[in-house]
């Protein structure tokens, strides 16, 4: 297979497979040339992309490798990634070898494919993408972008033997290309409204498509939820016959927030008592008031998988907690001007991100970076970040079709809140900008998107670069 691959015109991406895939940028480029739902225009996105049969059969192409795999799975709208980050570096402190799938990346592809924190190397990463672009091609339709990373980290992840795979979903969860996985565990955190193009307009509707990961016999946890949200929880639990519980309601959860203590400074600490394990006063490793919730699904989580076999010291299980790490996300990137980054992309994240802020970055003025998608619920977004912002720099983030007109935003934003704000046409105009307009003890924030994030994030670092080259 590797043969008609290679034996196609080298260079060209017009055709599937086309392009010959030998370094780490032919493999990249080959990726990038799938359909990618993520950086669609949201009238470009249909039904038909939302399918397990391509991914049931590239996976069979494969060997099916997720077969192999002892996974934990997590969907939800808001804290994924985090209540992912915080099961997997659990794990990870008590000797697991643990894998990690999460979207979206904010600077490099490799980030979403990681073991033990480290991203799959460009070798690896090159030849797996040769594999899966071989397996694709006898396929009758071709994969997308997502569905190929997908069965791209469940082939390296069993290749390379891990004890457990943190999977977080992309979109979803009953159609999503993570969900042909049996896990130990199936975890929901809070939903709330976003890809309502796609999942539906209401909070049942989009609560249904998240549970559509609960598989028969497979115990399945989610946090506080709207009661709405929470009754659909339970009906579709009850339809598979799945256990469901929720923390705050079915196992016993509190948490209280606290001023500066030793070097751990403004944070929360949280109890939950199950009847296998009391985990009393953590503190949380995560900024924020939501943080507390996502923490205590993550240690339920842990206490599942006790009963599975895994086993965890309480003070390998407590370091590995602290040290858990989430890029994108309440990240001080940058620290004269202090300039803090959140991928917040939906209302009720961007209001979460301005609380935060607030609690935990001490600041006379706030100067907000903001760009977002075209397909989110934008006039609430833009009134929450009213809330927080006392001047806004509407931009949009580069090679994204899906990014909203800053204009447009600029002008909404006038309309509704009144309060100050401009536009610039790329994110290094904005951050200069920002950075001409605040004081010693002010802040900029760039949030809205995580693809605004990652490309500030590069931005960054690259000028990072550039001072110590001097």
């Amino acid at each position: 297979m590797a043969k008609t691959l290679s034996s196609r015109r080298r260079g060209s991406t017009s055709n599937r497979g086309a392009v010959e895939i030998i370094t780490f940028a032919n493999a990249v480029r080959y990726l990038y040339d799938r359909v990618d739902v993520e950086r669609m225009r949201v009238i470009r996105a249909n039904q038909g992309l939302f399918k397990l049969d391509r991914m049931r059969g590239l996976l069979a192409a494969l060997g099916n490798p997720h077969e192999q795999l002892r996974t934990v799975h997590v969907a939800g709208t808001l804290g994924k990634g985090s209540t992912v980050a915080m099961i997997a570096s659990m794990l990870q402190g008590c000797g697991y070898g643990v894998g990690q799938y999460t979207s979206p990346h904010l600077v490099d592809v490799r980030e979403r494919v990681t073991i033990n924190g480290q991203p799959i190397s460009k070798a690896e990463f090159t030849e797996s993408i040769r594999q899966t672009a071989a397996a694709a091609a006898t396929l009758p339709n071709e994969p997308t972008f997502f569905e190929m990373l997908t069965a791209l980290a469940f082939k390296y992840f069993a290749e390379q033997a891990v004890d457990i795979a943190v999977i977080e979903t992309g979109l979803g969860g009953r159609l999503d290309a993570t969900n042909l996985i049996r896990p130990e565990v199936s975890v929901i955190t809070r939903i709330d409204y976003d890809h309502m193009h796609i999942l539906g307009r209401t909070l049942p509707k989009i609560a249904r498509e998240k549970a559509g990961i609960f598989k028969r016999d497979v115990p399945a946890l989610s946090t506080k939820q709207p009661p709405e949200v929470e009754e659909t929880l339970r009906a579709v639990a009850e339809r598979v016959k799945t256990p469901l519980r929720l923390i705050t309601k079915d196992i016993e959860f509190s948490c209280r927030f606290g001023g500066a203590s030793g070097s751990l400074g403004p944070h929360t600490r949280i109890c939950l008592l199950t009847d296998t394990s009391q985990f009393m006063h953590l503190p949380v490793p995560l900024q924020g008031e939501h943080q507390a919730l996502n923490c205590g699904l993550a240690l339920a989580a842990i206490d599942v998988l006790k009963g599975s076999g895994f086993e965890f010291p309480e003070i390998p299980l407590l370091e590995g907690l602290a040290r858990t790490q989430t890029p994108g996300r309440m990240d001080l990137a940058w620290r004269q001007p202090r300039i803090l980054l959140d991928g917040a992309h939906n209302p009720a994240a961007i209001g979460a991100f301005m609380r935060s802020a607030g609690a935990y970055v001490p600041y006379d003025s706030m100067i907000c970076v903001f760009g977002c998608c075209e397909d989110k619920d934008i006039p609430a977004m833009l009134d929450q970040l009213a809330l927080g912002g006392d001047k806004v720099i509407f931009t949009r983030a580069k090679n994204t079709p899906r990014a909203a007109d800053p204009k447009e935003l600029h002008q909404l934003f006038t309309e509704r809140s009144g309060k100050m704000s401009q536009v610039a046409r790329t994110l290094s105009e904005a951050l200069d900008l920002a950075s001409r307009a605040v004081g010693r003890d002010d802040l900029i924030c760039v949030t809205g998107s995580f693809f605004l994030v990652g490309e500030a994030k590069k931005y960054l670092a690259d000028l990072e670069r550039k001072r110590r080259a001097r």
